[in-house]
């Protein structure tokens, strides 16, 4: 039997903000038409993966009823990140449906999977299992932003989340920006959408005055933007970030 294949599907940036928003603004038809062909998927959350679907099924219908979907979720790490174990063959039966001859489709909570994403690790399972990997085109938050920012394309690092804890947080801040200064790097941050303000607070605080700061907001959403400036220049702006959609930040030393 011929296996199926793992599809990387892109999903909308908006974190389900903004559900109006016509799907063909952002994605192409051919990846929607691929999704609604669909009927195995592996998840970071059931609800909003059948959310999207009944948005693609109003631009291509779905091969069959979003009842009769089989959608899996990632396996979550346990509480703490203690107790429990590793739960592989967990995973390992996200791929079942692959070996039987069905494509599965992969989906993030926003964005591309497996990029800045849980999705990764089925991703090097389906290769070890011989199971074909197409990734389809879709927005990249962070490419976009980093595309926007005027930055240094050349030479850039996605670093993630920062601690939470605010001495930690501002030291790995003073050692990102001295990494940036060194390499001319340009550092790329996210932050989960309520905390948008609380970031942009500390990297003003922590930074030199002549770091560039971007930072770029609802990306591919009505009214988002980006916008780079010194470090001196946004502590002269009094503007406030919102706390329900996502941003991503860029320093450059």
């Amino acid at each position: 039997m011929t296996k199926g294949r793992l599809l990387l599907m892109p999903n909308t940036l908006d974190f389900g903000v903004d559900d109006s928003l016509d799907l063909r603004e952002v994605l192409p038809q051919r990846v929607i038409e691929q999704a609604a062909k669909l009927t195995h998927w592996a998840a970071e959350n059931a609800k909003t993966t059948r959310s999207l679907l009944k948005r693609v099924d109003a631009v291509a219908p779905l091969v069959q009823p979003l009842q009769a979907m089989q959608i899996t979720e990632l396996p979550r790490p346990p509480k703490g990140g203690r107790g429990g174990g590793d739960d592989a063959a967990a995973w390992l039966a996200l791929l079942e449906p692959a070996h039987a001859g069905h494509d599965i489709g992969l989906i993030s909570e926003a964005g591309l999977p497996a990029v800045a994403d849980p999705g990764a690790r089925l991703v090097a399972l389906a290769h070890e299992a011989g199971i074909e990997v197409v990734a389809l085109s879709g927005p990249s938050s962070l490419l976009l932003a980093l595309a926007a920012s005027g930055l240094n394309g050349q030479s850039f690092a996605f670093v993630g989340y920062l601690p939470v804890d605010a001495s930690a947080r501002t030291a790995r801040i003073r050692e990102l920006e001295a990494l940036s200064a060194k390499a001319q790097q340009t550092q790329l941050l996210i932050e989960t959408p309520y905390r948008n303000e609380a970031l942009r607070q500390a990297l003003l605080a922590a930074l030199r005055p002549g770091t560039r700061l971007s930072i770029s907001v609802g990306l591919t959403l009505p009214g988002g933007w980006t916008q780079t400036a010194t470090v001196a220049d946004w502590r002269a702006n009094r503007i406030a970030l919102p706390d329900r959609i996502p941003a991503v930040f860029a320093i450059l030393a």
